[in-house]
């Protein structure tokens, strides 16, 4: 357990001097907790940084939201980041711009890990299909990653396709957000395929995904093997239906999945509808 120190940084340019400042102060802090939210790190900002995070043995989690973080150098530095620090715990790289490119070099970090990163969220980097090749190499080797956001990226029913063995082979993950990935009903077959081999993960991620009736069913089937979801998120306000009696069905079929989890929550002990790891959205889950 350790004591609680943190840092909040919000619009402020950290360039230049101030940049120099905060990394030659990191080297000896014991701060444990810091957020550098829109404050234009990219380049020369990221690297200063990354070098003095490689001694850094205080600082448990790093949120870097909204610093135009690019698929280059900045995921160069970040992932070189993950190579060498085994204590940070938390890594917040939502609403950059990482791509494809820039998920490879967080891979490679990742894959050298055998202790260390359990959260890491990248909601929202233009990551694609293309990037869950890399993710599907070192997903069935990851011991320590939990949790892992990939919400508001367009992975579409082909991504989804990618990782799914790979998440049946992984025994680490526990939360995995899908949110706005561009999934229909395809996909969430893939997924309820996945859960129905993986008895490990405790919450899945799928609002504002155009999943209908032959989605849910599959989900709902998978839900009465599986043990372990405790937390299936979906869209208060579910995609429309041809006609009332589908919609109907699909109510009677996302109460079923709500019923399942439930269920698997109280059995294990796990209360997922509260949790609070992966971010929240306006519209709620079921």
């Amino acid at each position: 357990m350790y004591i609680q120190g943190k840092l909040d940084v919000y619009n402020i340019p950290m360039v230049g001097y101030p940049a120099l400042s905060l990394s030659k102060a990191l080297l000896t802090s014991r701060l444990t907790v810091l957020h550098l939210h829109n404050a234009q790190l990219s380049g020369m900002p990221i690297y200063t940084l990354v070098a003095a995070l490689k001694v850094n043995k205080a600082l448990r989690e790093l949120h870097l939201t909204n610093n135009q973080l690019n698929s280059y150098q900045d995921a160069l530095q970040l992932g070189d980041l993950l190579q060498y620090n085994s204590t940070l715990k938390t890594l917040e790289l939502s609403n950059n711009a990482l791509a494809d490119a820039g998920l490879e070099e967080l891979s490679e970090g990742l894959s050298q890990q055998t202790s260390g990163l359990e959260v890491l969220l990248l909601r929202n980097n233009q990551i694609t299909a293309d990037g869950m090749v890399h993710l599907a190499k070192i997903l069935p080797i990851l011991k320590v990653l939990q949790v892992l956001d990939l919400g508001e990226n367009f992975l579409g029913n082909e991504g989804i396709q990618l990782i799914k063995m790979p998440l049946i082979a992984n025994r680490s993950m526990l939360q995995l957000g899908l949110s706005q990935s561009n999934i229909t009903c395809e996909g969430a077959v893939a997924l309820a395929e996945f859960l129905a081999e993986n008895h490990h993960i405790r919450h899945l991620d799928l609002r504002q995904n155009k999943v209908k009736v032959a989605g849910l069913l599959a989900l709902c089937l998978t839900l009465r093997i599986n043990g372990s979801l405790a937390g299936l998120d979906l869209d208060l306000a579910p995609p429309n239906e041809q006609d009332d009696f589908l919609m109907e069905i699909q109510t009677r079929l996302r109460s079923e999945i709500t019923q399942h989890c439930l269920t698997n929550s109280r059995l294990s002990g796990h209360d997922m509808g509260t949790c609070g790891t992966l971010p929240a959205e306006t519209d709620g889950a079921a």
